[in-house]
This record gives C-alpha cells, structure tokens and sequence, in this order.
C-alpha cells in the first residue's frame, strides 16, 4: 500500500497541470475566435478573394471569386494563381506581384479567365502577407470584377451619346 503522502503529491501534480491546461486552452480561444471570424468575413465580402500560398498555389477562394470565374473553389485549390488571369495579361500581373513584394500591396487593371473561357474585366489588388519574423508566407489576390459596371456603363452612353458622363 502507498503512503498518504504519495497520494497527497499526485492530487498537488494532477491540481497543477489541470490549471495549466485550463490556462492554455483560454489563451488559444481568443485566436480560434479570430481566425474564424476572419474566415468568415472574407467568405462573405462581395469582392473575390484568393488566398495564395507562398509557393504560388492557391490555397482558398471564397465564393464571390468563384462565381466571378464561373467555377467550384475546391477546382482551383492547389493550381497555381496566376492561372486566373489570361496569358497575355499574365506579365503585367507577375510585375505587380513584384511590386507588392516591395510596397506591401499593388494594384492592376487586368482581365479574369473563367473557367469556359472568357474574360471578365477586373480590378486585381495584392496584398503580400509576413509572419511575425518579416518572412512571406504568402499573399491576399483581391478581385473586384467590373465587367457588369462597364456593361452599364457603355450601355448608357449607347443610349444617350450626347449626355454621356465620363467615369
């Protein structure tokens, strides 16, 4: 039989490390709760997002991005990111993401390539992302399509030339 003083240090050992866990599992739901928010606001914005990983393979799509390219997010996960712009507009995007790697953040006037294959014009925004060591782990691709605003757009000046508003 073990002695009374066993039992009295295993009850202070078991005490200690519930306190322990129940500490550390405080500290990580403040950032569950952010992460999760943050997944769902860019789910949720109106604009495209594309989560690109630092290897240059997109890592998530939220779904106002999918539905601007006509395709499934899963479809595009893993291929690489500039596969969303057509080729021809491919250099003047790969020289803004150079420049993001400079400023943080750049912007482009380009077209999207959807899936069936035409185009949709767009505003496309980079924004790199550090880790806490200043190293690249990766960058936001902010899509804002524009092809229903310039439809409108040329639509009224088809209709009413001699009044049309330059935007």
């Amino acid at each position: 039989m073990r002695s009374p003083s066993f039992w009295l240090y295993l009850l202070g050992a078991v005490t200690f490390l519930s306190i322990a866990l129940r500490r550390a599992l405080q500290r990580l739901t403040p950032l569950s709760d952010e992460i999760y928010s943050q997944q769902v606001v860019i789910d949720h914005v109106h604009s495209g997002v594309a989560w690109v990983r630092f290897d240059g393979t997109i890592g998530s799509v939220n779904p106002a991005l999918a539905k601007t390219l006509a395709a499934i997010p899963r479809e595009l996960v893993g291929s690489g990111w500039t596969v969303l712009f057509p080729a021809r507009d491919r250099a003047r995007v790969e020289e803004a993401y150079r420049q993001s790697l400079l400023s943080g953040k750049a912007a482009v006037e380009t077209d999207v390539q959807r899936i069936d294959g035409t185009l949709a014009k767009a505003n496309v925004l980079l924004v790199c992302v550090h880790d806490h060591r200043s190293r690249l782990i990766g960058h936001y691709c902010l899509v804002e399509d524009r092809t229903y605003v310039l439809e409108l757009e040329s639509a009224l000046q088809r209709r009413s030339p001699e009044h049309a508003v330059q935007i």
